[in-house]
């Protein structure tokens, strides 16, 4: 058995991990699923909380930078970005896609 990290990006509405979704990523090391961005309407999870109930492990949270004075209102990057991970155990013989 090999041990291959599924990867989930969740965007949330504050820094909260209960706040709601608004931005999602999934990357499945397993190679058996092939997420791309844009392909559901629904976001995995309502909040960050929710993941962490289904068993994914929290890794990185965003840093809190408190906006520049003048630019409260500026649009730019999702900002509240937390990177969770799952540790899912399959065969030696999965699928791995080169990116090479």
């Amino acid at each position: 058995m090999t041990t291959r990290q599924q990867v989930l990006v969740l965007y949330l509405a504050t820094s909260a991990l209960d706040s709601p979704v608004v931005g999602w990523s999934v990357y499945d090391g397993t190679g058996s699923t092939s997420p791309t961005t844009g392909d559901s309407d629904e976001p995995p999870y309502k909040s960050g909380v929710d993941a962490l109930r289904d068993g994914w492990r929290l890794f990185q949270a965003a840093q809190l930078i408190p906006p520049y004075p003048g630019s409260e209102y500026d649009v730019s990057f999702l900002k509240h970005e937390f990177f969770f991970e799952k540790l899912v155990e399959g065969s030696a013989d999965m699928e791995v896609v080169d990116a090479g």
